[in-house]
């Protein structure tokens, strides 16, 4: 009871910041919603995270942000949302590219190809953890006709994924609501269904998130992931291979990137029987998933990929980084907006250098099973 009432009163103010800082934002997109915020309270989100980051990949600075991974995550959605749907849409994920086709595309069949490998059909009861948006939600939602109900630590995301199901009249089959995913509200047994795409990443402990997954979902039942996870090429020990994983953890509020295996055994300790897996980033494509951020003309597909690629070639990142610096110079940005824009590009050039040499992987899909009962 008392562990409740904290919960209750964390969400409480969690809500009043939120307000705060967003305040009407939720209704907007893009450099209009950056704009927006409250600048005091920005400030705050901003010194939250980055408190988490000193440079440190010890084992203690690492074990510090593993015990505050749900404020970790909470300030950095708080801080990246708008600069996510700005620069990348209302689904934060990578996907698999082909020649000829459009992002918004290859992006849509990501999410179907989820749905469909997992079976969810009309009517079905689902859950998405750690919806961002609601994005793939809205998106698996139209394709096949099923109930879906987001969870998510982050009371703007939830705000605007909200706003946006019913923007759409997609509301009445559509929801989402605020909690954690390492100590779910939902009774036992509830759905027919879980998926997580790109999300499950920021638990602090695997097992931790897939047993509320395990407990969560009817007997029968089945769980899609996207995870990302460093590969078998990945070694610990190696300085290198150890700056990227740390740049990526830095830019995408991860308290610690776990390699492939600890993530499959993971699954199988809580009970899941694992029925398909397969790491799609290692399929030889000729477009790479990482092409987006790569910042190199040879994979322009599209007549908007011209502005892609050149934002995230090397003078690209100047210009974007320069320019948010100035905005918030001139106080028309919120203070630290700079240091974030910094953070996520430095991100996404440690993303790409992990792609490239094969360490790092954000789609080793798991479809798997809870057994029925005996």
């Amino acid at each position: 009871m008392e562990s409740q009432k904290l919960y209750e009163k964390s969400n409480d103010k969690d809500s009043q910041f939120a307000k705060a800082l967003h305040g009407e934002s939720y209704k907007k997109t893009g450099l209009s919603a950056i704009l927006a915020k409250g600048k005091d309270a920005s400030e705050l989100a901003n010194s939250g995270y980055f408190k988490h980051w000193d440079g440190g990949v010890a084992k203690e600075d690492e074990d510090k942000r593993l015990d505050d991974y749900n404020r970790l995550t909470h300030h950095y959605y708080n801080l990246v949302t708008d600069f996510y749907e700005y620069g990348w849409g209302s689904s934060f994920h990578f996907s698999r590219y082909y020649r000829g086709e459009a992002f918004r595309q290859a992006t849509a069949r990501h999410e179907h190809f989820l749905a469909h490998k997992m079976n969810i059909k009309e009517g079905m009861k689902v859950l998405d953890v750690g919806c961002g948006v609601g994005g793939p939600a809205r998106e698996i939602c139209r394709f096949t006709d099923c109930n879906i109900v987001g969870l998510n630590n982050n009371d703007y995301q939830i705000e605007r994924a909200n706003h946006y199901a019913q923007k759409y009249h997609l509301d009445d089959k559509l929801s989402f609501v605020k909690g954690d995913f390492m100590q779910m509200d939902f009774e036992p047994e509830t759905f027919d269904a879980v998926y997580a795409i790109e999300a499950t990443v920021h638990a602090p402990v695997l097992e931790g998130v897939y047993s509320e997954i395990y407990k969560v979902l009817k007997p029968g039942g089945t769980f899609g992931v996207y995870e990302w996870v460093m590969t078998d090429n990945y070694d610990e020990s190696n300085e290198e291979h150890r700056k990227i994983a740390y740049g990526i953890e830095v830019g995408d509020g991860i308290p610690k990137m776990y390699p492939r295996s600890v993530a499959e055994q993971a699954l199988k300790n809580v009970g899941f029987e694992i029925e398909y897996e397969k790491d799609l980033a290692d399929v030889n494509d000729e477009i790479p998933w990482y092409y987006p951020l790569a910042g190199e003309f040879k994979y322009v597909q599209t007549l908007s990929d011209y502005f892609t690629i050149f934002r995230t070639s090397r003078i690209g990142r100047f210009v974007t980084t320069e320019a948010c610096g100035l905005l918030e110079k001139v106080g028309l940005a919120p203070k630290g907006t700079k240091q974030v824009t910094i953070a996520l590009e430095d991100a996404a050039v440690n993303l790409v250098e992990g792609g490239k040499q094969k360490l790092f992987t954000p789609m080793m899909l798991f479809v798997c099973k809870k057994p029925l009962k005996e």
